[in-house]
């Protein structure tokens, strides 16, 4: 009883207003299904309108049943409450939930409350505080399951965990959400091996736990490694991490194949991430992983045919594409890029020196129809490529590039600068750009 007190004074300090928790809209346990909405809307609002607000309450909120296997399975949530509070270890306070890369939604923060913080009157060392936090659904893409006592019983995440940011408007991490942005803070290898088991980890790659969470740490911020389950491969030939960058979710549409190397188009990442990576419980099909030389893993788990019932990924994915479609790219801050430079730079972009139109045609700046090339055609290796079913490199959508900067360019990050790849392009194409040249282009590559 002293444990359930403490946690919803906590919840009090942080006047838990229940208007406050419709943040845009009903929660992921009140939505029906995408088809449903279709059927409602009919005669009462935009068709459109409706299936945008069905599919961002889904991208936010909806962790499609995730919760099994997060909270149940790894008892993440043990580690967020802490010891204090029920659970295992220090607990995660809003410091440490910051460090993370985690996000607070400062719109679900009462403004008595968010005075308060202001006013260093709220305790951010305290993993009550986060959990009242969770009980505001303020905490960006995770979702905390409470008890009829108050206390943490289990946690899911939503799509909103790897794909939205805030605006920093508050505090560093605290801010409005900015859907579709990649949270390259976000430390998910650190934040799963926090977790009090990782045994399922551990039983389908055949080691230890103590190496599961040794490779989980190595991933860093803004990582993740989404064919660890299928191929099992956690290092590059170079003895890098094998993961990839957190990409972005917004400006995709007209683009066919939506991540670094293909695999399929948006909606079906959201089928592979919502059932194979989130551990959503829905249906996930692609006998391209029944290969048991190529993808071991995904063979010995069945990740390849899954197939849960009732379903709760498979009708949400039509208003989920929806949403995301809906998403563009952001504009970038006035002043920050140099507008007479961007305009040279456009004319070397679209042939007058460069000709990378060729590859990242206007407006989408990918191409049309089937967006992938082999390795060899822009030289580098075949490492990231070769785990993918077609073995190719997607050509990158162009648009909003400055606001997933952080943590370098291409899959890996390899390149830490424009500047970095541009000077690439301009090897592997023998291009012979001059320095003023490669500025411009630069500019402009801003610009977008």
């Amino acid at each position: 009883m002293a444990i359930a007190t403490r946690v919803l004074k906590a919840a009090a300090a942080l006047a838990l207003v229940g208007s406050l928790l419709l943040i845009g809209g009903v929660l992921a346990n009140g939505t029906v299904s995408a088809f449903s909405v279709q059927k409602q809307a009919k005669g009462k609002k935009p068709f459109n309108q409706r299936f945008f607000e069905q599919g961002r309450k889904i991208f936010r909120f909806d962790t499609f049943g995730d919760q099994v296997w997060w909270g149940d399975t790894l008892q993440l949530h043990r580690a967020i409450e802490g010891a204090k509070l029920g659970g295992v270890g220090p607990g995660v306070s809003p410091k440490t939930a910051l460090a993370l890369g985690l996000k607070v939604d400062a719109t679900a923060i009462p403004a008595k409350v968010a005075a308060d913080i202001k006013a260093g009157r709220v305790d951010l060392d305290d993993p009550a505080t986060t959990l009242a936090l969770l009980k505001l659904n303020a905490v960006v893409g995770v979702k905390g399951l409470f008890n009829s006592q108050g206390s943490l019983r289990s946690m899911g995440i939503t799509c909103a965990f790897c794909h939205s940011t805030v605006d920093d408007s508050f505090a560093p991490g605290i801010g409005k959400r900015l859907d579709g942005w990649p949270n390259r803070d976000l430390n998910v290898g650190a934040i799963v091996a926090s977790a009090p088991t990782v045994k399922p980890y551990a039983d389908l790659l055949g080691v230890d736990e103590a190496t599961v969470r040794k490779v989980l740490r190595s991933w860093g911020p803004g990582f993740y490694n989404a064919e660890l389950d299928k191929d099992g491969k956690v290092a590059q030939p170079n003895g890098k991490p094998a993961g990839t960058l957190i990409p972005p979710a917004f400006g995709l549409a007209g683009v066919n194949l939506g991540t670094f190397t293909g695999f399929g188009t948006v909606t079906y990442w959201n089928a592979y991430v919502g059932v194979t990576q989130m551990h959503g419980r829905g249906t996930f099909f692609d006998a391209r992983f029944n290969d048991p030389k190529k993808y071991p893993l995904a063979v010995k788990s069945g990740s390849w045919n899954v197939r849960n019932k009732p379903d709760l990924v498979s009708p949400k994915l039509a208003a989920l594409h929806y949403y995301q479609l809906s998403l563009p790219a952001p504009t970038p801050p006035k002043g920050s890029f140099n507008a007479a430079a961007a305009k040279r730079g456009e004319k070397i972009f679209m042939g007058e020196g460069a000709r990378c139109a060729d590859c990242h045609v206007p407006p989408t700046y990918s191409e049309p129809g089937f967006n992938m090339r082999r390795p060899s055609e822009v030289c580098t290796d075949a490492f990231q490529a070769n785990r993918s079913p077609d073995g190719k490199y997607r050509t990158t959508p162009l648009r909003g590039l400055w606001a997933h900067a952080k943590g370098g360019y291409w899959h890996d990050g390899r390149f830490k600068t424009l500047g970095a790849v541009v000077d690439h392009y301009n090897s592997c194409f023998k291009l012979g750009l001059k320095a003023g040249k490669k500025r411009d282009l630069v500019e402009f590559l801003k610009s977008r």
